[in-house]
């Protein structure tokens, strides 16, 4: 099951592995599926077995809604201790990427094979998010987890602290593996919190593409910083520009949790941000929409983490057990696992959501305006043959009034128009 985090192995150190196990044994319902001064509290089984949860069919002074959010929660909360099953699948899964190549995993739908698509030289995912969110840490950990190296050095700049400054004015691309990899994430800068401004940029990048090196500027950007970008965008190197593949939409857990827990609405511009920007439609690749990725997990409880997925469900409307992938500043097989489990649905829907080569769209093109002058055709035979139908009938029913004969005008039909709709514009 994507989008979820693994306990860590019967391998990991017993410090951690009662820690994960004391959290679990902790988690409650009853803050988020509460009536009044109740409380829904899921009966809880600690050992081998797992977690076990209530029917909420039982609960009936809970409304549809509530049911709905706390069925998601408990999900979440299983989806913890289920991934526990799956670890020793990592290797499995790390090699079915690490063998990947751009189209391979084309569904051929449509009638259409692997030549009638425009495959990439390589998949690009683009990373978007707000300042903070973790953009550049989830590269590293990308790289970390595929390249499995404990020598190689960061590749992406992380900023620390709460200066409030961007760490990224220029797009990178990072190829994964380095250098040979057949996919690459794009680091990008920060979201403005002008929606419009966001709406631009995204516009330039889905429908031109995104190359290595490039600048990204806004209007609100200050004349200093207009100035000194200036400056390094002459020393930039730009490379290939290439198409986005897929979108990844990475979030701040900390920040989310926040917003929930304002009651006077201070966080709300950040909510409203994320659900505006999600919900950009040069973010979508026909029905699929961005998968959501949660950081700064680390510091929060796990029921704190199960909560702020099944708001970001809620806020956005997708899945909070396959499409929001919790991916915490750990270095272990859980969070490894988790970035495997999210590149394959975003590198799966990559291949499912690619165009039509020129070839195969100028061949169905052309196919359809044959057959549209084959329609219209029969269409306008049809019109004249009951035109003369009509004509005859109205010739032998004419009468006579006042000594004067009326008659039906002879049909001329312009053979030199239907030939022409027949052959094109060739003739």
């Amino acid at each position: 099951m994507g989008g979820e985090s693994f306990l860590p192995p019967p391998s990991s150190s017993n410090e951690d592995a009662s820690f994960v196990s004391q959290d679990l044994s902790n988690v409650s319902l009853k803050s988020d599926c509460s009536s009044g001064e109740e409380g829904l509290d899921a009966k809880r089984v600690n050992g081998e077995s797992g977690l076990h949860f209530e029917e909420f069919s039982e609960v009936g002074y809970l409304n549809i809604s509530e049911r709905q959010r706390c069925k998601a929660y408990a999900d979440v909360l299983r989806s913890y201790e289920d991934l526990r099953t799956r670890l020793e699948r990592f290797e499995e899964g790390k090699r079915k990427i690490l063998s990947y190549t751009p189209g391979s995993w084309v569904e051929n739908a449509g009638g259409m094979c692997l030549k009638d698509y425009s495959i990439p030289k390589i998949t690009s995912l683009l990373l978007i998010g707000p300042k903070g969110s973790g953009k550049s840490t989830l590269v590293n950990k990308t790289s970390d987890v595929l390249e499995d190296s404990v020598f190689a050095s960061e590749r992406a700049q992380v900023s620390y602290g709460s200066s409030g400054a961007d760490a990224t004015y220029f797009l990178h691309e990072y190829i994964i593996p380095t250098g040979f990899g057949s996919f690459c994430l794009y680091d990008s800068r920060s979201l403005s919190d002008d929606s419009s401004e966001n709406v631009n940029v995204f516009e330039g990048w889905m429908t031109k593409g995104v190359r290595h090196g490039e600048l990204v500027t806004r209007k609100s950007d200050s004349l200093c910083v207009k100035t000194q970008l200036k400056c390094k965008a002459r020393q930039s190197c730009r490379g290939q520009i290439r198409a986005i593949n897929f979108v990844i939409f990475v979030v701040n857990g900390i920040s989310i949790l926040e917003s929930m827990g304002s009651d006077d609405g201070t966080n709300n511009g950040l909510t409203q941000m994320i659900a505006t920007t999600f919900n950009n439609p040069f973010l979508s690749f026909k029905d699929d929409k961005p998968v959501v990725v949660i950081t700064h997990g680390d510091l929060l409880s796990l029921s704190d983490r199960a909560k702020i997925r099944v708001h970001i469900a809620e806020l956005l409307g997708i899945s909070p057990t396959k499409q929001i992938f919790d991916i915490p500043d750990d270095k272990d097989p859980a969070t490894a696992l988790t970035i495997i489990d999210m590149l394959h649905y975003c590198l799966e829907r990559a291949d499912r959501n690619l165009p039509g080569n020129d070839q195969y769209m100028s061949k169905i093109s052309n196919t359809s305006s044959f057959l549209a002058r084959r329609v219209l055709l029969v269409v306008l035979v049809m019109a004249i043959l009951l035109q003369v139908l009509f004509s005859t009938i109205a010739k032998t029913t004419t009468t006579r009034m006042g000594g004067a004969t009326r008659t039906t005008p002879k049909l001329h039909v312009d053979w030199r128009e239907i030939r022409h709709l027949w052959l094109g514009d060739n003739y």
